[in-house]
């Protein structure tokens, strides 16, 4: 059976490693790299380091406004499926690469499943918010990593096709830790475990508000913590446009984006994690780090009710302060499964579309 599988950013490369090389035990996958994170270190590292099969296409998007690069994608993804007519068309989490391979294979009729569905911020201004909407009542097979997740996709009415499976960048993680030992990163950095603070920034709510943006920084700054940051090029570039390099001091260390097993080293080894990505504030949980998430929201709520991450927007004064007050409070749950959430889902798909089941559509 063929299987197209679509990612086009580096949580997408993560969450689909492990189940790209399970798929492809039984099935013919075609993996289509959509090219929306195009920076050498944000993308092909991920696949050589994960161990990721090379794409059949790479569609080579990059950055534009989001109805545009939506819109490029869905011409350039339609174009892939009638070519390669799959049986069945895999996307992952919540980025403009997620909706527009949902709805590029919805429109051909080709079933579709939404590996990470359920997922609610309930904040409708975030574009990531609004794509895992459209693609989960899109989807046919939805695979909900925690239960929440599952509960939300029923309050909005979806009852057929869902499945509890667990995460799959949990799984991930359960075997990337041992490799990261492997990193120097820490002696390359001059840092000590337990003796900095790591932060990204990457969400066009900070990054493109000069004002959010600024607050971070000069909270960061003025933290007295030591303060690695491997810097997204959205935020490099804007940091740039608004001339705000004078609001970085030296305890905040800036560096190119690092690979995936040296960021695992980094994350393991921090005294905290301040980010505004959804994944990370995830794997923050996971590995045990206590979590500042620039956002006032989560969709990962589990995080915040377990008192591990505390949501402080881009508050300057919050971000001070938790940095050098919070402290986790809770107990952790096993909330992200069992570690074999990829196992779930080939055979959820083996049941549906090898097996030649039909699909209740939505």
């Amino acid at each position: 059976m063929k299987i197209a599988s679509i990612v086009g950013a580096r949580p997408q490369f993560i969450k689909c490693a492990p189940l790209s090389k399970e798929l492809r035990k039984g099935h013919h996958e075609v993996l289509i790299h959509t090219g929306q994170h195009y920076d050498y270190e944000m993308s092909k590292l991920f696949f050589d380091q994960l161990g990721i099969s090379k794409p059949d296409y790479n569609l080579s998007v990059g950055s534009a406004s989001h109805g545009i690069q939506t819109g490029e994608m869905l011409i350039e993804i339609e174009r892939v499926l009638l070519k390669e007519k799959p049986d069945f068309v895999l996307v992952y989490g919540d980025t403009n690469s997620t909706l527009a391979g949902a709805l590029a294979a919805v429109k051909l009729h080709i079933p579709v499943g939404h590996v990470e569905a359920g997922l609610r911020s309930f904040d409708r201004t975030m574009p990531e918010e609004v794509n895992r909407i459209l693609t989960d009542h899109t989807s046919d097979l939805l695979f909900s990593p925690t239960n929440t997740a599952l509960y939300n996709l029923r309050r909005e009415g979806i009852t057929s096709g869902i499945y509890l499976t667990g995460d799959v960048m949990y799984d991930v993680l359960r075997y990337s830790t041992k490799i990261a030992k492997k990193s120097r990163v820490l002696e390359e950095f001059n840092i000590r475990p337990n003796g900095y603070v790591l932060t990204t920034i990457h969400r066009p709510s900070n990054t493109d508000d000069a004002t959010n943006l600024s607050n971070i920084l000069e909270a960061l700054s003025e933290s007295g913590e030591n303060v690695v940051f491997p810097i997204h090029p959205r935020s490099l570039n804007f940091i740039k446009k608004h001339r705000l390099e004078r609001k970085i001091k030296k305890n905040v260390f800036i560096t190119k984006p690092v690979g995936y097993f040296d960021f695992i080293w980094l994350e393991l080894n921090a005294k905290k994690i301040i980010t505004d990505s959804g994944g990370i504030q995830k794997e923050a949980y996971i590995l045990k780090v206590p979590c500042i998430t620039l956002r006032e929201n989560t969709e990962w709520i589990e995080t915040v009710e377990d008192g591990w991450n505390i949501l402080v927007g881009s508050n300057k004064e919050k971000i001070r302060d938790a940095m050098k007050t919070f402290r986790p409070k809770g107990k952790q749950r096993n909330a992200f499964g069992a570690g074999n959430a990829y196992k779930k889902i080939k055979a959820i798909i083996d049941e549906h579309i090898g097996n030649k089941i039909s699909i209740n559509n939505k």
